[in-house]
């Protein structure tokens, strides 16, 4: 039996992949059943080719999800501008990833619970017991955490390692209605915003496609964190936020203005990482994935990707029998790697 905390994308595509192959699993997760809401992103082709492997439907994935045929661009207000192609990066919105995920679990003959909040978790030496309200639940094979930055799991293997500010406040934003821009379109674009001291002061981020019902954006503004008690205030109206956006891109100011005039609100968080630095050696009883194990701030834009090849290398360990935990131990040293070089690109 794998029991797995949180039925978000590493979670779901986790559950469906082990039944599918006979596993017995029980998913557990907080919300309703559903495919909820969630702003955008992008997965390059690791994650596509993580999400074939699980056997996720890929005609379902290509009508939920369209190539990022320009590629990625990159400008600041210095004059620098550059563009690279994509590695098989699509877009999605988060719903649509959500909705295939939930039909391939459904599908596949997994146990779900949906509704409850996971409690507590508590560890011992014979197992796990999840805590439900007034319910409990006895584990005494594998638990896999897949609850996200904000992780249950984690905070019950591993209560010093929480989530540290990285050091922006994150707005996301979705136009109204139909929108033709500027500037080229089914390519993700990036504008910096730096002041005369060479430091950061926003990123603007946009994409969007003729005849799609609207265009996405975010800014990236490097400030103090949110004075709130979450890290995640929600979405909020765009009149709240609008000086402020206005303010950190002064170069875009035409761009600006009309995501503003036409978007009606943005969701509005802190930027979190979850440092792997001196994390436990993952288990074969209890181990996290995803985000619940090694969340980077959205500016990287890998988080989708890596949760789905965490998925994907404990889904073969424990169909074949081999031990997870080393499984996701090689995964961490994959990630560090993969994080070393892009530090190395950005550096030069």
């Amino acid at each position: 039996m794998v029991t797995i905390i949180g039925g978000g994308i590493a979670g779901s595509a986790l559950a469906g992949a082990l039944a599918r192959g006979g596993r017995e699993v029980t998913l557990f997760e907080e919300r309703e059943a559903g495919p909820g809401g969630g702003a955008f992103l992008f997965i390059d082709d690791r994650g596509h080719h993580a999400l074939a492997s699980l056997g996720v439907d890929q005609a379902a994935v290509e009508a939920g999800s369209y190539a990022v045929t320009g590629g990625l661009g990159y400008a600041n207000n210095l004059g620098r501008s550059g563009r690279v192609n994509g590695r098989g990066h699509r877009f999605w919105m988060r719903r649509n990833l959500m909705g295939i995920l939930n039909d391939f679990v459904a599908e596949s003959g997994a146990k779900t619970n949906y509704g409850e909040a996971i409690t507590e978790i508590s560890i011992d030496d014979g197992g796990c017991t999840v805590h439900r309200g007034d319910s409990t639940t006895r584990v005494e094979e594998l638990l896999v955490g897949a609850d996200g930055i904000d992780s249950v799991v984690r905070a019950a293997l591993e209560p010093e390692r929480r989530p540290v500010y990285a050091g922006d406040v994150v707005l996301y934003g979705m136009t109204g209605g139909p929108v033709t821009l500027p500037s080229d379109p089914a390519t993700l674009h990036f504008f910096a915003e730096i002041d005369s001291e060479g430091g950061s002061v926003s990123t603007l981020g946009h994409i969007w496609r003729p005849g799609d019902d609207a265009a996405l954006w975010f800014v990236r503004i490097p400030r103090p964190p949110l004075e709130a008690d979450t890290d995640d205030l929600g979405m909020r109206p765009i009149g709240e936020w609008a000086e402020t956006i206005r303010a950190a891109t002064p170069s875009n100011r035409p761009l600006v203005d009309t995501f503003l005039e036409m978007t009606e609100a943005v969701h509005v968080s802190n930027a979190r990482d979850v440092p792997l630095e001196n994390a436990a050696q993952p288990g074969d009883s209890v181990l996290l994935v995803g985000d619940a194990d090694h969340a980077i701030t959205p500016a990287a834009g890998v988080g989708a990707r890596d949760a789905l090849e965490d998925v994907h290398a404990v889904c073969d360990a424990l169909m074949a029998g081999d031990s997870p935990g080393d499984a996701m131990g090689q995964r961490r040293r994959k990630i560090n790697a993969d994080r070393e070089l892009v530090r190395g690109r950005n550096a030069r």
